[in-house]
């Protein structure tokens, strides 16, 4: 057992370092293992009840019309019931939730944080509220791996890279798109392109679709043809639509953050008018209900006809974000898909009016658009694009895939000024999740991989004999500390070396009176990151800090000039 601990205790070490590579990549495989297996029981517990109520998971359009209304009304009530029940955990889940941990409490996730996402996103989704699951899944994999971090104590900086990876291990398990995974974890969460990040990141994507493939097997999100553009003519109305796109999404991103703000209501009335509004709309378009990959795939297909798309999209791209602002504990990025391909399904549809038959099918504009809304909306142009690939299939669809999503991020972010909806709902709450570069590099490496170790306790009131003793074996920092008792203060050996030479003295002295520059203790976990001990220095206004073990021993010293150094050092990396 000893020497488990002590094996646990250097990979710990290690992983304070930037450059921790083999290690890095264990907790990868752990996160992603677990995140895989914790999404098969997300997906089981979604999809279970829903294919023994419906016969299939996205079947809601066959519910009889009576109860189309009583539904996502049903959900509310029980999603009511649980958040006065645990009304602490209602503010703790979600993926804006998960960026706040990130930026302001070093990617710690609280346990119960995952239960009660984990039940009232299946609560929402098996009730038929009009959200995604892909959202919940994300938190959970982060939270998953957060926890993971928690148990093994690791240094703060492992934890946020963990969360990246639990991140690129739902997505992957969720769409079985371990590329697209990857990408989203490093350009939405991570907000950095580092070659020792993605190592990690990419092996907890590989092993969490594994493990989905090998327990519920490999079935494509979607029913997926092989289109390609039919001519370069169709540029112009490509560009069209990714315009529509960008307004589109501004409207949904607006509409949202103006919703969150009734979350001063009781979340009764809020929930309620949720269940009201959903069981409403869903009684003249069922389709709105749950995630929708069945309509996604219709449109694929050009199987919906001209006016239900439209009715569709006008309904879906009011209803789901009201539903979220709202405080409906689930996703958006399974909406965003089902409204870009609406979108794009319609604009195939006008075309085809005015052109002849080499206008491109339907199906690939429903393809363009649901890509370029994700972009939009996620500000994640990168990740969209590699997701429609990995979704399709298609590699004909990245030509004018990279038209339409650059254009629609463009409308957003140029005409708009928005960042994506997850910033803007931070933004909302007074919170921020920008990371400047200092906080971006400082935060890859714990105090850790830099204190120095070699310093000596000794008391204060000593013999000179004893000080000489003390200094021939070469410290780098006495720490005055008496028996027993809590450290005292920090000095420099030279100061006390510099005071023997010059006083000779022949009695004891007290090293807390002599002339020299001495540091008082302040504390920090040895998990800390580098940028968290920058920022205690500069609230604090001193230069050297203690990093300390978890049982409060000290283990080391950690100087401003050392930081500093790494900074200018590392940034490349």
């Amino acid at each position: 057992m000893r020497k488990i601990r002590e094996l646990l205790q250097n990979f710990r070490d290690r992983l304070a370092h930037y450059d921790a590579l083999p290690q890095l990549v264990v907790l990868g495989l752990l996160s992603g293992i677990l995140t895989g297996f914790l999404m098969v029981l997300f997906r089981l517990a979604i999809e279970l009840p829903l294919t023994y109520w419906l016969g299939h998971p996205d079947s809601f359009e066959s519910l009889p019309q009576s109860q189309l209304f009583w539904w996502p009304l049903t959900g509310s009530l029980i999603l009511i019931g649980i958040y006065f029940r645990w009304p602490a955990l209602a503010r703790q889940t979600g993926m804006v939730n998960m960026f706040e941990r990130l930026a302001y409490h070093q990617g710690t996730i609280p346990g119960r944080s995952l239960i009660m996402q984990f039940v009232t996103a299946t609560t929402a989704l098996v009730s038929g509220h009009s959200v995604g699951r892909e959202g919940p899944a994300i938190f959970l994999g982060a939270a998953c791996s957060s926890l993971l971090g928690q148990r093994m104590r690791l240094p703060n900086n492992s934890i946020r890279l963990l969360i990246g990876c639990g991140t690129a291990a739902a997505i992957s398990a969720a769409f079985n798109t371990p590329l697209a995974g990857v990408i989203f974890a490093m350009e939405v969460v991570l907000l950095e392109y580092t070659l020792i990040g993605f190592t990690p990141v990419i092996v907890a994507a590989v092993a969490a679709d594994l493990v989905m493939r090998s327990t519920l097997g490999y079935e494509n999100a979607f029913q997926v043809p092989s289109f390609e553009i039919g001519t370069l003519a169709e540029v112009p109305w490509i560009i069209a639509l990714g315009v529509t796109v960008g307004l589109c999404s501004a409207f949904f991103n607006r509409l949202m953050i103006k919703t969150i703000a009734f979350t001063q209501w009781p979340v009764a009335s809020r929930f309620l008018l949720a269940g009201v509004l959903t069981g409403i709309v869903a009684t003249f378009y069922p389709q709105v209900m749950g995630v929708g990959y069945d309509t996604i795939s219709e449109s694929f297909q050009g199987n919906i006809e001209f006016t239900l798309l439209f009715g569709l999209l006008i309904a879906k791209l009011i209803l789901t974000p009201i539903i979220l602002g709202l405080g409906i504990p689930a996703g958006l990025i399974g909406p965003t898909l089902f409204i870009g391909a609406l979108i794009g399904s319609i604009f195939g549809e006008v075309g085809s009016w005015f052109t002849d038959a080499s206008m491109s099918h339907i199906g690939l504009y429903a393809m363009l658009g649901m890509g370029a809304m994700m972009g939009a909306v996620l500000n994640a142009p990168l990740a969209a694009l590699v997701a429609l690939l990995e979704l399709t299939g298609n590699p004909n669809i990245i030509f004018p895939g990279m038209i339409t999503i650059v254009i629609s991020n463009l409308t957003v972010r140029f005409l708009f000024h928005m960042p994506s909806i997850f910033i803007s709902s931070l933004q909302a709450q007074g919170l921020d999740y920008s990371q400047e570069p200092l906080a971006q590099v400082l935060s890859r490496a714990a105090v850790a991989s830099l204190m120095d170790r070699e310093f000596i306790a000794t008391e204060p009131k000593t013999l000179p004999e004893t000080a000489q003793q003390v200094l021939a074996l070469k410290p780098r920092w006495l720490l005055l500390q008496n028996p027993n008792e809590k450290a005292l203060s920090v000095m420099l050996p030279k100061n006390l070396s510099e005071y023997l030479s010059r006083e000779a003295p022949t009695e004891a002295i007290n090293l807390l009176e002599i002339p020299a520059e001495r540091f008082d203790i302040i504390e920090v976990s040895y998990r800390a990151t580098l940028y968290e001990a920058l920022k205690k220095m500069d609230e604090l206004h001193i230069n050297v800090v203690c990093v300390v073990s978890n049982q409060g021993d000290i283990m080391g010293m950690l100087t401003r000039s050392k930081i500093e150094y790494y900074y200018t050092h590392k940034q490349a990396l």
